[in-house]
């Protein structure tokens, strides 16, 4: 009866201790990796440099169309393993990239570390965002906002966002210069 009863509970173990199931991802969902080493970088300054995709952060990239022109670009949540920043590498279907934070100022917003965002996710082309904090600070909503000061984004974007707490934004693509949209 031990032995039956000992079995039966080494079944439940191997078989239930995973019950985590991942979907399955087609090729658009997904980037290829073919070599897991850290490439290095070379910096304006010359020197080199070294990123690697966010350990932290859980996804670490997103696909998007964030410049219009039907090419997926691809946007990775990296750290730069120099200074222990993290930032945003933004591919562009065209082959060209952008580093924003990871020790460079993101948008003017006053950090250069994104090791806060909890909440990473592609904003969809067409939805409408505001700033949604005013002048003294305060949360506003909707209905307190302008029709003029709403932004329907062009394109896909970027929403980064603190997990759990307030404080974030949208990173989005208007007239070839990245813009910041508060997101409280």
């Amino acid at each position: 009866m031990r032995l039956l009863y000992f079995t039966a509970l080494l079944f439940i173990f191997t078989h239930c201790s995973d019950t985590k199931q991942t979907p399955p991802t087609t090729a658009k969902d997904s980037i290829p990796v073919t070599n897991t080493t850290p490439k290095p970088a070379v910096t304006t300054a010359g020197t080199k440099d070294t990123i690697i995709l966010s350990p932290l952060h859980k996804p670490n990239y997103i696909l998007a169309d964030l410049d219009g022109d039907n090419l997926t670009d691809s946007v990775q949540l990296i750290q730069h393993t120099s200074n222990k920043k993290y930032g945003l590498l933004i591919k562009f279907g065209n082959h060209t990239s952008t580093l924003l934070g990871a020790g460079k100022d993101v948008l003017q917003q006053g950090f250069d570390d994104l090791d806060w965002v909890g909440v990473f996710e592609k904003a969809q082309k067409g939805d409408i965002y505001w700033n949604n904090v005013n002048d003294e600070g305060e949360i506003i909503g909707e209905d307190q906002v302008p029709e003029t000061a709403k932004i329907r984004l062009p394109n896909d974007g970027i929403f980064i966002h603190a997990a759990e707490s307030c404080g974030g934004g949208v990173i989005y693509l208007k007239d070839g210069k990245f813009e910041w949209i508060q997101q409280e």
